[in-house]
């Protein structure tokens, strides 16, 4: 099946890829963009995600008395991205980023109609070294749901939408196309016929995603200082994120790099209804759990508490003999600090309902909490530390857990709150105390809960797998989003955008996030390359 010939190709529809095309309608250009997905999941990983952005010196910011800049947010992420001496374009990308992100896409998305919730959200504080040094986390008011829908919205309804706009689902690229040394388009197949298509363009954009839905492909990079990857790795990524075009591109000398920079999770669980191969959902780890390795031994002497270093947790679950942990709780904690990050399981926050979500920060996530104890086969309960070991073992038919250890990890940490505040030499006590300190965590931290509580009855196992998520590295560009060589020359006809890009440069993050930078770099990204195929300058 052949196609007119359209000034840009995009391909795939994840937020960069709908980004980019509604710029381009903006900008007078034609558009075709192809995704391998079916038109009711247009939107990609993004229509999935809690929908969490990092901005600097927002009006949430300032209304909250946060006076962030973007000198101190670049230091931080310095911090955090550890890069090496020959990282230029991702160094480079991460100054633009910092430097952009609140002109170029938090203020153009609230144009756009996207609300965001009145308080920022802090994560990756840092634990050895300076993460987030003020909370940057805002959340899109209906989630990435909201942000997908609204984007969507504005592509289908632009003026020029019907003339210059062609968007094909169930196509799968398997090749570029390339005519005297320059990209001129692609060529596949349609996956539910076999019918073969092929598509020339002046430009083409790779908006593909990253490779963590190719758990294979995500062995093979495991980052080397994590060790062998774990027996079991849950998919938490979009499922067509498999790094082919990444290969494709790679065969047309461009500069695949640091596939090996992950940005996976500690806590995944397998989904109550998957819906491909060992899918995993990410949880927000309740701080007042104790988290314990696979034999019941809790994890130290820093004990794993989140929100504060998300590569940490990872590197820790990864040192032990058997790389998965659990988390120990009982239902009091849980229905107070139990969440899923993601749009699914939200849903007054993604359905936009004030009145749902203060019921859930006064009266708990029951609803969330129960369906997980009932349908999540990696929870287990029981009335006593004895019943609860043998369950533990029972569910992953070994005897590793040792109820002596782990009866020991219990009482020496409820001890520690029977002291009360004034005599907390406990981390993650104190690690608590901080966060309460913070009211956008006080609502939904406990206020220094024990564990083997009578009157927190049962007591809750969850066992938590590494789970992959976002690649950090991938195709590397310029700032304009052209695709480089392993030269450093850019390839003619060729951009890459979003995850793809590792978000900006093959690697914007380096070897850790400050979390909430992915969907902003998406956005970014997309609007960059839009501006450049069109020979204008965003920034």
């Amino acid at each position: 099946m052949s196609h007119p010939q359209p000034d840009v190709l995009i391909i795939g529809g994840g937020i960069a890829g709908i980004t980019t095309a509604l710029e381009l309608l903006n900008l007078g250009k034609s558009v075709h963009l192809v995704d391998r997905d079916q038109e009711e999941n247009f939107g990609g990983l993004a229509k999935e995600s809690f929908g969490g952005m990092f901005f600097v010196n927002t009006p949430q910011q300032r209304k909250a008395g946060i006076r962030d800049t973007p000198k101190l947010a670049l230091s931080d992420w310095m911090s955090v991205a550890e890069f090496e001496e020959e990282d230029h374009w991702p160094k480079a990308w991460a100054k633009q980023y910092v430097y952009s992100c609140t002109d170029h896409v938090y203020k153009w998305l609230t144009q756009l109609g996207i609300k965001y919730f009145p308080v920022v959200h802090w994560v990756e504080r840092g634990l050895y070294k300076p993460g987030n040094s003020y909370p940057r986390f805002h959340m899109v008011w209906g989630t990435g749901s909201e942000l997908v829908k609204v984007l969507v919205n504005h592509l289908m309804s632009h003026p020029r939408a019907k003339d210059a706009l062609t968007l094909s689902f169930g196509y799968k690229v398997e090749e570029l196309i390339v005519s005297s040394g320059k990209v001129s388009g692609a060529k596949g197949i349609i996956e539910s016929s076999g019918e073969p298509f092929e598509i020339a363009a002046e430009m083409t954009v790779a908006a593909t995603g990253g490779i963590g839905g190719n758990i294979e492909k995500v062995r093979e990079h495991w980052y080397k200082p994590w060790g062998e990857p774990p027996e079991e790795i849950l998919n938490g990524a979009h499922e067509f994120g498999d790094g082919h075009l990444h290969d494709e591109i790679a065969k047309q000398d461009g500069n695949i790099t640091h596939l090996d920079w992950m940005w996976p999770y500690a806590a995944g669980v397998a989904h109550p209804n998957p819906r491909r191969p060992m899918h995993g959902l990410s949880l927000v780890p309740p701080k007042s759990a104790l988290w314990l390795n696979y034999q019941g031994k809790r994890f130290g002497p820093m004990p794993l508490v989140t929100a504060y270093d998300t590569k940490f947790l990872v590197e820790q679950v990864c040192k032990e003999g058997k790389k998965y942990s659990w988390q120990i709780l009982n239902l009091k904690i849980a229905y107070k600090e139990f969440a899923i990050s993601g749009s699914e399981h939200n849903k007054a926050i993604r359905e936009k309902s004030w009145i749902g979500f203060i019921k859930t920060i006064l009266l708990g996530n029951k609803e969330l909490v129960d369906d997980m104890l009932e349908n999540c086969p990696d929870f287990v309960t029981a009335n006593n530390i004895e019943e609860l070991a043998d369950k533990m073992n029972a569910l992953v038919g070994t005897e590793d857990v040792d109820v002596n250890q782990m009866r020991e990890a219990i009482e020496k940490y409820d001890a520690q709150i029977d002291r009360g505040p004034n005599f907390f030499n406990d981390e993650q006590l104190r690690r608590i105390a901080h966060a309460r300190r913070y009211r956008g965590d006080r609502v939904r931290t406990s206020k220094f809960a024990k564990i083997n509580d009578p009157k927190g009855m049962p007591l809750i196992a969850i066992r938590e797998r590494i789970l992959s998520r976002k690649s950090l590295g991938g195709i590397q560009t310029d700032l304009e989003c052209k695709v480089l060589t392993r030269q450093g020359e850019p390839i003619p006809g060729l951009y890459a955008v979003g995850e793809a890009a590792g978000f900006g440069g093959g690697g914007v993050h380096g070897k850790g996030a400050l979390e909430g930078t992915f969907l902003g770099g998406c956005v970014l990204t997309g609007r960059i390359a839009a501006y450049d195929i069109a020979g204008k300058k965003l920034i």
